[in-house]
Parts: C-alpha cells; sequence; structure tokens
C-alpha cells in the first residue's frame, strides 16, 4: 500500500469496501499489459521484402501500473468508478490494474465484470461515459500471455472527456461478453475483431464475419497468421505477398 491510501492503483473509498485484491505483482506484470519487442514490419526476415521495412526495431514496453494521484480529471473519473462500483455491488478488484500513458488513462478489467463496469461508466452522474467511439482487437503474438485484447473507447459527450476499458484474454479462451447491449455502436466492431483476431463476443446479436466470407479459415490480423498467401492482381499481372518478393539491389 503506498504512502497516499491506495492499495495496487486504486483509490482508498474502493479499497475499504472489499480490501485491496490479492494478487501477485509479477504474475499481473506477465499476464496483464503485454509487450514484445519488435523487428521489421510483419516480423518478416530473412526475405526479399522490399516493402522498405526490414530496419524496423520496436523495444518491448509495458506501461507501468499507475498510482494515485493519476492528475487532472483522470482521478475524478476513477473515484466516481469505483464509488460506483460499491453502490452497484461490483468488486473494487474487478478493476485488475490502471495504466495512464501518453496522456491516456486504461482500466484493464476482469471480463466477468466488464458489462457492470461499462454500465457503471455510462450511467454515473459523475461519469456519463454515454458512446462507445470505436472497439478494437489487439494480438501481442504467440510468446505472450493473455495475448488478445479487445479495447473499448468510451467517450464522455457531458464532459468531454474519453477512456480505455481494455480486456486481456488466453487464446485458448478468448471469449468476452459483448457489449452491445450497454453500447449498440460496438455491433459491427466487435463483429470486425473476431473476424480479424478471433475473440468471440459472448451474446453478440449476430456475430459473423463482417470482412472475410463466412467459409474463411483463420483470422487475418493474428500475428501467427501466414504472411500474404494470396497474389493480388493488378492490370493483368500479379504481385506477390511481401514475403515472396524479389530483392532489388
Amino acid at each position: 500500500m503506498s504512502g497516499d491510501g491506495t492499495a495496487g492503483g486504486l483509490p482508498e473509498t474502493a479499497a475499504e469496501h472489499s480490501g485491496p485484491p490479492e494478487q501477485d505483482p509479477g504474475a499481473d506484470e506477465q499476464r496483464m499489459v503485454a509487450g514484445r519487442a519488435r523487428e521489421g514490419m510483419f516480423g518478416v526476415t530473412g526475405t526479399g521484402d522490399t516493402s522498405g521495412y526490414g530496419g524496423l526495431r520496436v523495444p518491448a514496453y509495458v506501461p507501468p501500473a499507475a498510482e494515485r494521484p493519476f492528475g487532472g480529471w483522470f482521478d475524478e473519473v476513477a473515484d466516481g468508478l469505483f464509488d460506483g462500483m460499491s453502490r452497484r455491488g461490483i468488486p473494487s478488484d474487478a478493476v485488475l490494474r490502471i495504466t495512464v500513458d501518453r496522456g491516456e488513462i486504461t482500466f484493464y478489467v476482469d471480463r466477468r465484470h466488464l458489462l457492470e463496469i461499462c454500465r457503471t461508466f455510462r450511467d454515473e452522474p459523475d461519469l456519463r461515459f454515454e458512446f462507445c467511439s470505436s472497439l478494437s482487437g489487439v494480438d501481442y503474438g504467440p510468446d505472450v500471455p493473455q495475448r488478445l485484447h479487445s479495447v473499448c473507447h468510451l467517450t464522455s459527450m457531458t464532459y468531454r472527456r474519453r477512456i480505455r476499458v481494455e480486456v486481456a484474454v488466453d487464446v485458448e479462451d478468448p471469449r468476452i461478453p459483448s457489449v452491445v447491449d450497454v453500447y449498440p455502436t460496438a455491433d459491427f466492431q466487435e463483429r470486425e475483431a473476431w473476424d480479424m483476431y478471433g475473440i468471440v463476443y459472448d451474446d453478440h446479436p449476430a456475430l459473423t464475419r463482417i470482412l472475410m466470407p463466412d467459409d474463411w479459415e483463420g483470422h487475418p490480423q493474428r500475428k501467427d497468421y501466414p504472411l500474404g498467401g494470396i497474389p493480388v492482381e493488378y492490370k493483368g499481372a500479379e504481385v506477390p505477398p511481401p514475403d515472396q518478393r524479389r530483392s532489388y539491389t
């Protein structure tokens, strides 16, 4: 517990209701916020890739868990969230981690409480995040635990604020509750995340492919999906996938 009366980055008011979450910080660091080093665009190495990204080097980066004070209106949102969760009977440890990075705040939540937390963000007078402006999937690759992430970008038109609510799952159990009942705008976006990443949104009204044909096998934006694989025709010529192109010197 830090000296400002917080437990694991949570407000004191929330900690009073159910106590600090009993988590192994080391395990949390490995499982909740994933980052990995990258070399070359799309992970291509040792090929004739002529896309110009062969020299790309991105070090692994993991935003650390934030501690209060978060700064600015972030503290007001955190207080409003945990107060609302307490009134609704949602345990405080349903919020697994809070990060503040590049001027944005992200709430990592337990998928079992995702819908209740979204309703809290939407309906609490001090929050009023009425609009899900976007929902996207992320895949951090086969070597990362809980590699699949579903990210909701919530907007408060009342207070002119934006936050992220993120859920991480293992690829062997990629099921997350659909938020369409709370935010109808997430309908087609959850379909796209299912189509591209294979994240299964339980209770979605019509979870079907939206970009790929219905009989398509696999999910093209997963990191272990084969690169390219389908030649593209352009004015009678076929352009092979990047990892099969010639190397020009």
